[in-house]
């Protein structure tokens, strides 16, 4: 895993899902030795390049490792040449190359580093049916070695929402009590597009809301730098709320207080918020890009319990905000349908089996067929 999978200051799907598989996997039977390798990654200096390279190269024959895609898919000079010794899965949060605004030659070349490690990798593991489809298309990958485990969610008591008394909660401001909140949960960073969202947001600035954008502050400075001053120009300081990382009890607050998850993504293998924000009853306004129509679903009598909007469109997405906002009878369908799909969720346990029947696999194949 990466080195920095435990830095509070830059959570990340990737890395509650790593976390939450090193826990659970042992119930199911297996014996978890967790690696950490502290770099750059996916393009580390030379100390992290030959402190992974010392790792693989010092375990025994057979042994299987499941590497995160963030450490292995950029360095195949590393991992490839241990594919015949070792049994190697590779678990692929979001493909490299789909990172917003790298550069057209960084682009080429994460994705043929990709490319070459994971068509050399025993085993390769997405995080949706959609992320596996995408892979097997685009790296030419034999679709037998391609394996789905969707991140869980669990259950959480129902979200009040502005129902919460003022004072209750601690993303009560901006904003009063009584005006619907809306709640992003993403790193700051442009691949998640709140740049977009509050250029939609000052559309509908006529309407009463307000919004608290939970996430990261660190990984691209100048792009909050960037955003800070949108907000500013649209008049929204006093109603957009950058609150940064939270976890634990205070993340569990700002769902609490959320009447609706807004992500303007323009990439997304999955979007474990989303499921986080349902399995609250929370709806959700979403791109329809990557996996997010996934996560999003349907609710059992085949309702869609919030909104799916062109990426990289804040038209759209105003479109979307204004229609919620000023329809009382979307927010209360959106909100119906969304409990109900709140019912119907997998749950971490349902993960935890689709990884190690993966791993299973892998374990009993001969080596020489790894």
């Amino acid at each position: 895993m990466p080195g920095g999978i435990d830095d509070p200051s830059a959570p990340s799907g990737g890395n509650v899902y790593d976390r939450r598989v090193c826990r659970d996997l042992p119930a199911v039977g297996w014996q978890v030795a967790e690696h950490t390798v502290a770099g750059d990654w996916p393009a580390p200096a030379r100390p992290a390049r030959e402190e992974l390279a010392r790792l693989l190269a010092d375990s025994a024959d057979g042994t299987l490792f499941l590497l995160d895609g963030l450490v292995a898919c950029g360095v195949p000079d590393v991992v490839v040449p241990e594919t015949g010794r070792l049994r190697l899965a590779v678990l692929v949060h979001l493909p490299l190359a789909d990172e917003t605004g790298l550069a057209p030659e960084r682009v080429a070349a994460l994705d043929a580093a990709e490319r070459r490690t994971l068509r050399s990798a025993a085993a390769v593991v997405a995080t949706s049916r959609w992320a596996a489809d995408r892979l097997v298309r685009h790296h030419g990958l034999a679709p037998g070695r391609v394996h789905v485990a969707a991140p869980g969610a669990d259950i959480g008591p129902l979200a009040p929402g502005s129902a919460t008394a003022p004072g209750t909660s601690r993303d009560v401001s901006p904003g009063t009590g009584s005006d619907p909140r809306l709640l992003c949960v993403a790193s700051v960073t442009p691949r998640k597009g709140q740049y977009e969202l509050v250029e939609a947001l000052a559309t509908v600035a006529d309407l009463a809301w307000s919004c608290v954008l939970v996430g990261g502050l660190r990984q691209d400075p100048a792009y909050v730098a960037r955003l800070r001053r949108l907000i500013t120009r649209h008049g929204l300081d006093d109603r957009v709320h950058l609150a940064g990382p939270r976890s634990g009890p205070e993340l569990n607050a700002s769902y609490a207080g959320a009447d609706l998850l807004v992500l303007a993504s323009h990439a997304e293998t999955y979007g474990m918020a989303v499921t986080e924000a349902l399995a609250r009853g929370v709806p959700v306004l979403a791109t329809a890009v990557g996996g997010l129509p996934e996560a999003v679903g349907q609710a059992p009598d085949g309702s869609v319990p919030g909104a799916l909007v062109p990426p990289g469109d804040p038209a759209a997405l105003a479109a979307a905000l204004r229609r919620w906002l000023g329809e009382p009878g979307e927010r209360h369908r959106a909100k119906v349908a969304a409990r109900r799909r709140r019912t119907a969720l997998a749950g971490w346990e349902t993960t935890t089996r689709s990884l190690s029947k993966a791993l299973e696999q892998l374990r009993q194949h001969p080596l020489e067929a790894a």
